[in-house]
């Protein structure tokens, strides 16, 4: 299921908004700029750097330790959303981002928690293919956060598109009685709604270095409400929608590659088949 709104203004002044995005020189010899993502004025993600040749990038920060959830819809979000504008959510949620356009999707999602490191992980996967281990440390990237996986799909035979859902703080604080709760709700069928903010970065190295060159792009859906719901969901292999509030001021892609979004939401999964580069001895 994909339901996509018109693209819209939302957000609210810098001075009122607790999400926003922001840059810093990075601490040791000034370097590239860090493209972050704050809450409450703490830098809470380091995305991607807007180089787009860098590899894709959301990395759990120290001073990331606050959920959004707001109280005042929490009933409507019990069930499931059946229109991007449905029981003003957009609205509510809103008004905690920084002002700028968005486009509202729908999604359903049936997330996979991956554990840095561990099967699953795209980071020590699919993304070494195509960069290879960081030559500084030696090692793939590494989110310093569990993370869910949704969904993937090929663009072309150039470039596949990957989803991510990132908690704001990691499964492990979650309260047991709540993801319970959740479970208990989705064996009777329910399909409970979360929100989220949300990037869509595309992403291709400058150079050929790794095994399988082509273009990752990468939807990120970090989470404003819904952690409960994403944990009981992964854990009894469940459904969730999924409200994502694009952002299209902030991502690292055209206006032109958003607008393919819902299309290629709505093809049928599929893995990336890896093409080894033939290299010259």
């Amino acid at each position: 299921m994909i339901k996509t709104g018109d693209p819209c203004g939302l957000g609210a002044s810098s001075s009122e908004a607790r999400l926003h995005f922001d840059t810093e020189l990075q601490e040791l010899g000034g370097g590239p700029r860090r493209r972050l993502l704050m809450v409450d004025d703490e830098p809470a993600f380091e995305l991607s750097f807007y180089c787009g040749t860098c590899p894709l990038l959301f990395r759990r920060l120290e001073t990331a330790r606050e959920k959004l959830s707001l109280e005042s819809v929490q009933e409507r979000l019990t069930g499931a959303l059946a229109d991007p504008n449905d029981g003003g959510v957009i609205e509510a949620f809103g008004a905690l981002l920084p002002e700028g356009e968005y486009l509202p999707l729908l999604l359903d999602v049936e997330p996979r928690l991956v554990v840095p490191g561990k099967e699953g992980d795209y980071f020590s996967g699919e993304q070494v293919t195509t960069w290879g281990i960081d030559q500084f440390w030696g090692l793939p990237e590494y989110p310093h956060t569990p993370y869910y996986r949704t969904f993937e799909t090929a663009v072309d035979e150039d470039a596949h598109l990957y989803e991510f859902v990132v908690p704001m703080v990691p499964p492990t604080w979650n309260e047991r009685e709540r993801v319970e709760e959740y479970i208990a709700l989705m064996e009777r069928e329910t399909v409970p709604t979360a929100v989220a903010i949300s990037t869509l970065d595309v992403c291709q190295p400058a150079i050929d270095q790794g095994g399988d060159y082509f273009v990752h792009w990468g939807l990120t859906h970090f989470l404003l409400d819904g952690h409960h719901k994403l944990e009981a969901a992964a854990t009894v292999g469940r459904t969730v929608r999924l409200l994502s509030l694009l952002t299209l001021d902030e991502s690292l892609a055209g206006a032109e590659n958003a607008a393919r979004l819902p299309a290629l939401r709505a093809q049928p999964r599929s893995a990336r088949v890896t093409r080894q580069a033939t290299r010259r001895p």
